[in-house]
């Protein structure tokens, strides 16, 4: 579904990703883990066409999309949560969502019926459907972030550090949302400092160290190898 050959993304003279492989097939949710800096948000933002590719390609099943326009790609089929849950304050809970479905803004009843299934999966959001999204919590802010990411329809999602700065509570709500998008089918890319908790809901990781991909494997894979967080994470 999702296919990252030789990534390379540079700021100038500094290399921050070098060389980066990535897959993600139709259904899996691959974490991509790495401590601060390790170049996993750089990546992330150039799949999504926020950082132009100095090299390398992606493609978004056989459509090429490395180095296109944001806009281009959201229609592509991908859609990204950032990292730092920008909402629009003083819009409604309900209007930042209809803003997410703008790509779709001609089908009006296919808008509203996927608004009614996001409302249902995500019931704080419909309690708060005409407060201002300014006055929202912090892990309220991260689910409307990732409602409205789903209103654009994506075939795949990206997720930028969907735990950074929450409670631990809010976080095992917030995950236990993400482990119920992933039931429904939808491919995933989820990038996260905490590798207990990325790894609570990947099928597969991979491990960034300075820009480069250091190790991969699944899950169970990456969870037995208990220094790995020492030497790639920081932990």
């Amino acid at each position: 579904m999702l296919q990252v050959n030789d990534l390379e993304v540079r700021y100038g003279a500094i290399r921050a990703v070098r060389g980066v492989d990535i897959s993600v097939a139709k259904g899996e949710l691959v974490a991509l883990l790495g401590a601060n800096g390790a170049g996993k948000s750089s990546t992330l933002m150039c799949i999504a066409g926020a950082v132009k590719p100095a090299a390398g390609s992606v493609h978004l099943e056989t459509v090429a999309i490395g180095g296109s326009s944001p806009e281009r790609i959201v229609r592509s089929g991908l859609a990204t949560v950032p990292e730092n849950r920008d909402v629009f304050p003083d819009l409604t809970v309900a209007e930042n969502l209809r803003l997410g479905a703008y790509i779709h803004r001609r089908d009006i009843q296919g808008n509203k019926q996927n608004l009614e299934r996001l409302l249902d999966l995500f019931p704080r959001l419909a309690e708060r459907a005409h407060q201002a999204a300014g006055t929202l919590s912090g892990g309220e802010q991260q689910m409307l972030v990732i409602a409205r990411a789903l209103m654009a329809r994506p075939s795949v999602l990206l997720l930028d550090e969907p735990s950074l700065g929450l409670a631990p509570a809010i976080v095992e709500r917030i995950y236990e949302m993400i482990a119920t998008l992933k039931t429904t089918g939808l491919t995933m890319l989820l990038v996260e400092q905490s590798m207990s908790t990325a790894l609570s809901v990947a099928d597969r990781a991979y491990v960034m160290r300075l820009g480069k991909i250091e190790f991969t494997g699944t899950a169970a894979e990456i969870r037995s190898h208990t220094n790995l967080g020492a030497m790639y994470l920081g932990g």
